[in-house]
């Protein structure tokens, strides 16, 4: 442990550098290299906690890390997202699983983990919420309108789910859906569309496009509270615009044009964003 010097560290960043998996969204190995910093520093600070070696001796602190790049991810236009959703419905082997998952992930702007670990005990239909679990413990519950409650749980009855920690979202044989059914997903539309496999766009697009969307009309505090960031650290200023979960049923209320049992009254009169409400509604099992 403690022969091992900031050369050899810098050697072995450049060595993943040069062998990391060319995806669509590779930056030349750039963030192979920043795991790889990222990971020898989390060793060797457990080497110090324990005693093992003293502070100043950890050769991962003495390497730079590579800066992170810009993000090319940006939010879709109503075109490139209607595209995206009359694509899935008219395509593959189970069109009524692919446009629930667009439309989940469009009105609550999920991560995908999100989505995979849905159970029935986690859709609440009266109240149109689903609780979510993301990035390891984090927990909320998140408005969707009402007709996508129903289409959920729809859905989770026709496919099998009957305890509460079933699963809800499953493939036309009854089985839980994985990753991979997202990855055959954007493939295809990849193929279909060429444009969305020039751009690499993914589930994630689908998150860019709802968050700019409520923080263009509802301003950053919402937009926070709709994404799930609100307990991670920001500026000092967050700790005044929190949002609550009526605010943020009512910028997804104002997005449809759909009523939610949770939003106030006063704000439906904002602006919709129609597209969201004409072009992912899933048709019945």
């Amino acid at each position: 442990m403690d022969s091992v010097t900031a050369s050899d560290v810098e050697a072995l960043k450049q060595a993943m550098i040069a062998s990391a998996a060319s995806r669509r969204n590779s930056r030349n190995g750039r963030h192979a290299g920043e795991h790889l910093i990222a990971a020898a520093r989390a060793f060797y600070r457990r080497a110090i906690a324990d005693g093992l070696i003293d502070a100043a001796a950890s050769p991962a602190h003495r390497v730079a890390k590579p800066r992170r790049l810009p993000g090319t991810r940006r939010a879709l236009t109503a075109y490139e997202l209607e595209e995206i959703n009359a694509m899935a419905r008219t395509s593959g082997n189970d069109v009524i699983l692919d446009a629930l998952l667009l439309r989940l992930h469009t009105e609550t702007a999920c991560r995908r983990g999100g989505a995979l670990a849905l159970r029935l005990v986690d859709l609440d239909t009266t109240n149109g919420l689903v609780r979510l679990i993301e990035k390891g413990p984090t927990v909320r519950w998140q408005p969707v309108t009402l007709d996508l409650a129903g289409h959920l749980r729809e859905h989770a009855d026709a496919r099998g789910a009957v305890l509460p920690t079933d699963p809800l979202l499953r493939a036309r044989n009854g089985q839980p859906i994985t990753s991979r059914r997202y990855d055959h997903l954007w493939k295809r539309l990849g193929e279909r569309l060429p444009w969305v496999a020039v751009h690499g766009i993914s589930t994630h697009w689908l998150r860019h496009t709802t968050l700019t969307w409520v923080e263009r009309h509802f301003g950053y505090g919402i937009a926070r509270a709709y994404a799930g960031h609100t307990d991670s650290p920001g500026s000092s200023t967050t700790t005044y615009i929190k949002a609550d979960l009526h605010d943020v049923a009512n910028a997804l209320s104002a997005m449809t044009g759909q009523p939610h049992p949770l939003a106030r009254a006063a704000d439906h009169a904002r602006g919709t964003w129609s597209q969201v409400n004409h072009v992912v509604s899933p048709t019945s099992e």
